[in-house]
C-alpha cells in the first residue's frame, strides 16, 4: 500500500486492519490444510484390519478371484493388498537371511 502514516493513531489504526486481515487469512488457511484431497487413504487401523483379512484368505489358500467374490474388497484393492504382502514378504525373507547364524539355521524366522 503506497499510503504513508504520519501520526500514531494512524499507525495504530492500520495496524488493527493488517491483524484482522491476518486472522482471516489464517482461518482460510486452516479450512484449506483440514480439506480431503482424495486419494488412497493411509494405513490406518481399518487399512489395517482389511488387508490382514485379506492376508488371512490368501495364506489360506484363496485365489485373488475367490477373495474379491466375497464382496468386501475390489480387484484393483485384491492385487494391491496382494502386491503389498509379496513386498512384506520378501523383505521379511532378507531380514531372516541377515540373521541367520555361522551354522546357517535361521534364529527366530518362520518359513
Amino acid at each position: 500500500m503506497a499510503t504513508s502514516i504520519s501520526t500514531l493513531e494512524e499507525a495504530l489504526i492500520r495496524i488493527n486492519e493488517l491483524e484482522l486481515e491476518n486472522a482471516q487469512l489464517k482461518e482460510e488457511l486452516a479450512i484449506l490444510q483440514s480439506r480431503n484431497l482424495g486419494g488412497r487413504k493411509k494405513h490406518n487401523d481399518a487399512w489395517m484390519q482389511a488387508y490382514n483379512d485379506f492376508a488371512i484368505k490368501y495364506e489360506g489358500g484363496m485365489t485373488l478371484v475367490e477373495i474379491v467374490a466375497e464382496g468386501e474388497i475390489s480387484r484393483r484393492t485384491a492385487y494391491r493388498y496382494k502386491a503389498y504382502y509379496e513386498e512384506l514378504k520378501k523383505e521379511t525373507s532378507k531380514s531372516c537371511q541377515a540373521e541367520t547364524l555361522p551354522s546357517k539355521k535361521p534364529i527366530s524366522c518362520k518359513k
